[in-house]
C-alpha cells in the first residue's frame, strides 16, 4: 500500500468528475481502459497488445514546466525497466504536431509519443487536470495515478514488485 500523501490525491484524481460515464468511477484496482493511439511516426497502438507488461500512460501539455522537468525521469526509467517489458506512453491534447514533435525530439523521448486529437483516451481515463500519469502493473489494474512531476522512488513504491516476477 502507498503511504506517501500523494495517495489520497490520486484517489480523489481518479474520482473526480460529475459525470456518469464509466471512466468516473475509475479507481485503484480497476481494469484499466483499452484504448488505440497513433505515434508521431504513424504507428499504432493498443494497450491491449502490451500484455502481461507495465504500462504507465503519461498526459502532457508541451509547455508545462513539470513535463519537461521530469521527463528524463520517465526516459530513465523506461531504459532502465524496458528489457522487463516496461511500455510507457507520453499522450498530449496539444494539437500543434511540430510543437509536440520538438517536444519530443528536445528531450530525446525514446518511447510512443502521442496526441490525443479528440480527447477520447483522456476522456477514458477521466484526466480533467495535466501533468497526470496513470500506472499500470502487468495486468493492466490500475496501480496509481499522480498529479503534476514524478520521481522515480513513487515509479519504484509502485511498481516495484513487478521487476521481481
Amino acid at each position: 500500500m502507498i503511504k506517501s500523501p500523494l495517495y489520497l490525491l490520486l484517489i480523489m484524481v481518479l474520482l473526480a468528475g460529475c459525470s456518469g460515464d464509466k471512466a468516473a468511477r475509475l479507481k485503484m484496482g480497476d481494469p484499466a481502459p483499452d484504448f488505440l493511439i497513433e505515434d508521431l511516426t504513424g504507428k499504432s497502438y493498443r494497450l491491449s497488445d502490451f500484455k502481461d507488461r507495465p504500462v504507465i500512460i503519461r498526459f502532457f501539455i508541451t509547455d508545462c514546466k513539470f513535463c519537461k522537468a521530469d521527463t528524463p525521469v520517465f526516459n530513465d526509467y523506461y531504459e532502465r525497466h524496458r528489457q522487463q517489458g516496461l511500455a510507457i506512453f507520453y499522450l498530449t491534447t496539444t494539437v500543434d504536431r511540430s510543437k509536440v514533435a520538438k517536444f519530443a525530439a528536445d528531450l530525446q523521448i525514446p518511447f510512443p509519443v502521442a496526441i490525443d486529437y479528440n480527447k477520447t483516451v483522456t476522456g477514458l481515463y477521466n484526466v480533467k487536470a495535466e501533468p497526470q500519469t496513470i500506472i499500470l502493473n502487468s495486468e493492466h489494474l490500475i496501480k496509481g495515478a499522480i498529479l503534476g512531476g514524478v520521481t522515480e522512488p513513487e515509479f519504484d513504491e509502485i511498481l516495484g514488485g513487478e521487476w521481481q516476477k
